[in-house]
């Protein structure tokens, strides 16, 4: 699993801005990211979007996509992704949303959620992953290729690999 710590120091790495829009996690994504040091620089805000209506009218995410996915799916945390970092002037979005449980909400089990993330240049199958995620060798490739990390190594895939010493795109 990521820490918190990790994450802002790749996006001073990579010299990235994040944005987080929150359901599911009420804001302690957020919280958790600007409580590392020096996360001023790269965390711009985040917003709570607990409600349907809160996510449609101030978020700006399509009522059509909510009507079509629902609230826990990944095109609703895709598109929460992406208007928070279209808020906030981020080159990377962050949204979780989910039922919180223990009853069902949306069709969807208690304690099931969603992350999703966008970045301006991935195209719109990337970045949404369940929260209960794989684990293991090849779901952690799975996971960087999504990313858009290199496989092997984690880094980023214009870097070159620190593993076989090619560039990785």
């Amino acid at each position: 699993m990521t820490t918190p710590e990790e994450v802002i120091q790749a996006a001073m790495d990579r010299g990235l801005t994040l944005a987080c829009a929150e359901s599911l996690t009420g804001g302690a994504l957020c919280t958790a990211l600007v409580s590392v040091p020096g996360s001023s620089e790269v965390v711009l805000g985040g917003i709570v979007t607990y409600t349907v209506g809160v996510k449609e009218d101030v978020l700006g995410v399509d009522p059509a996509i909510i009507e079509a996915h629902g609230v826990v799916s990944r095109e609703t945390a895709i598109a929460m992704a992406k208007r928070v970092r279209e808020m906030f002037g981020a080159e990377v979005g962050a949204a979780t949303t989910g039922a919180a449980g223990p009853e069902p909400h949306g069709g969807k089990p208690g304690w099931d959620g969603v992350c999703g993330q966008r970045r301006a240049e991935w195209g719109s199958g990337l970045g949404a992953a369940p929260r209960r995620a794989a684990r293991g060798r090849a779901a952690r490739r799975g996971r960087r290729r999504a990313r858009g990390l290199c496989a092997c190594c984690g880094r980023n895939r214009v870097n070159n690999c620190s593993k076989n010493g090619t560039t990785v795109r």
